[in-house]
């Protein structure tokens, strides 16, 4: 069995590199610079070869202050290396580590204990224990995940109570990517290099600056035919952050896109619908034998663990679905977090 999740773990990992590029690791870090003077810093999912991230703060090593740079990655089956850059050297000492570099590794985290701030972008299939680790070991970080993980059962709660935060999210950022490689929009540039370009991109952290977080302007105004209200949840729908009503006080359920642009002092959040406790956000209702009425026929599990509109008609758009104890159609959403207005 461990060695069939290993094996599973390495596909996983071969799909998943994604070299961040250096405009966007300044544009972010700037941030954070003053955080990283006296520091150590830890990169540990970047080969120096290719790594921008390992670039950067070379650039910048005595501009910034650091103490000491370290950089170890993976690569399955073959030997691979701890990098450090100390204070006072020109160049980095290279030595072979004594596994393969996975960040999950006793040598790995031993070298994860000694260090004071994590800068990388880890793989994207592991980001669950990536992120459990990094709290664990009480590190401060900046990393860069999908904003899907918001969804994630171990990373919601630690959003929710502000242990970490969405500093900043790209809809479309490019990355490299190996020449192998064949997913999302990928197109070869004039450096004769390969690129993919991944939606909804965030950087996640839990160390603090002066960036200012202003509250979201609201200019809509609620009616009950423009915000209907979850047939499974009690709350009203809200489609696009821009629709948020500036006149409705109740609860309300908003894209997961709303975290990049959350501030805890405009909104409190309550919850997200995904059907468990584990999100604060259980449906009122469960629909029995609902079952998918376009494309092909199978089960509905999905309106039992989503927010659902109940229809009168078809939806025009997208697959919908009935079920016995209701009357009408079903119309599944995509997860929605739950808000509400902080009182004045």
């Amino acid at each position: 069995m461990v060695k069939n999740k290993n094996l599973n773990d390495s596909k996983k990992r071969k799909n998943d590199e994604f070299y961040t590029l250096l405009p966007d690791i300044e544009t972010e870090l700037q941030h954070y610079k003053e955080h990283f003077r006296g520091n150590v810093i830890y990169c540990n999912c970047d080969n120096p070869e290719f790594s921008n991230f390992w670039k950067y703060f070379k650039i910048h090593f005595e501009e910034f202050g650091i103490r000491k740079l370290i950089a170890t990655y993976y690569d399955s089956g073959k030997p691979t290396y701890k990098y450090v850059l100390s204070s006072g050297d020109n160049e980095p000492t290279k030595t072979p580590l004594t596994g393969d570099g996975d960040f999950r590794s006793d040598e790995c985290i031993n070298i994860l204990k000694e260090t004071d701030i994590v800068i990388t972008n880890p793989p994207f299939s592991l980001f669950r224990e990536y992120v459990a680790q990094l709290i664990k070991y009480e590190k401060k970080f900046a990393i860069i995940g999908s904003l899907n993980a918001v969804g994630y059962k171990d990373v919601f709660p630690l959003i929710k109570s502000r242990q970490i935060w969405i500093s900043s999210n790209n809809p479309h950022q490019r990355f490299k990517i190996p020449d192998d490689y064949d997913i999302g929009v990928t197109c070869v540039d004039s450096d004769g290099h390969k690129y993919a370009t991944i939606g909804n991109i965030a950087w996640f952290t839990n160390i603090p600056t002066e960036r200012e977080f202003p509250n979201l302007a609201l200019t809509a105004q609620y009616s009950s035919e423009k915000y209907p209200r979850y047939d499974n949840y009690d709350a009203i729908n809200v489609n696009k952050l821009s629709d948020i009503p500036s006149d409705y006080d109740g609860v309300m359920g908003v894209p997961v896109t709303f975290i990049a642009k959350y501030n805890p002092r405009q909104f409190k959040i309550l919850g997200i619908t995904t059907g468990s406790d584990a999100f604060e956000a259980v449906p009122t209702k469960k629909y029995i034998n609902p079952i998918r009425m376009t494309g092909t026929h199978k089960g509905g599990s999905s309106t039992n663990t989503s927010a659902v509109l109940l229809l009168t008609e078809p939806p025009a758009d997208g697959a919908y679905y009935t079920a016995d104890n209701v009357e009408g159609f079903l119309k599944v959403l995509y997860k929605r977090i739950l808000i509400q207005k902080n009182k004045p």
